[in-house]
């Protein structure tokens, strides 16, 4: 019996332990003065900002003759293919197997011209993204240090927040003067 009242002595005393510890935490704040929190919509910023507009601009002027030949090649490949199944009875067997042997080649190359786009915009547009998230940030740190804010949080970890502590608004002044 004795082993087992100081197995729960240990336990009761970690406890208080633990408990004092918590209360010495959570007065600490009270203590130290009053936290300023603030928090801020990422997905707006990243939506409405300047400079993601321009970023924008630019994947699309970047990428906009590529998307025009991968929609020509796709138009021309249609017509082909109409041709074959309209007129493809009619030819004669050389004609017909010329005109399936260039579908499928131009099909096979607009596959991979396709997807060589869609990997070269994701990279592009990951490159403005980051570059993007960088500028945003610098925008939040330098407010949050002219205000002596202690916390900023964003939706992804915040269940509710107040429009009092929502200071989207100011970070995207702040990004439309930096632009």
């Amino acid at each position: 019996m004795s082993q087992r009242s100081g197995t729960m002595k240990g336990g009761v005393s970690l406890v208080l332990s633990a408990v004092l510890l918590l209360a010495g935490w959570l007065a600490l704040p009270a203590q130290a003065g009053a936290q300023n929190v603030a928090f801020v919509t990422m997905n707006r910023i990243l939506e409405d900002s300047p400079q993601a507009e321009q970023a924008m601009r630019e994947l699309e002027r970047e990428f906009s003759p590529r998307d025009a030949e991968l929609v020509a090649e796709r138009e021309e490949l249609q017509r082909m293919r109409d041709r074959l199944e309209r007129d493809g009875d009619m030819m004669n067997p050389s004609e017909r197997a010329d005109l399936e042997r260039e579908f499928s080649q131009r099909s096979r190359e607009f596959r991979r011209a396709q997807e060589s786009f869609s990997e070269d915009l994701n990279v592009r547009r990951n490159e403005e993204l980051s570059r993007l998230q960088r500028r945003i940030n610098d925008a939040i740190v330098e407010l949050a240090r002219e205000r002596e804010i202690d916390v900023i949080l964003t939706e992804r970890n915040v269940l509710y927040a107040s429009d009092r502590v929502d200071i989207t608004d100011d970070i995207l002044a702040a990004m439309q003067r930096d632009d």
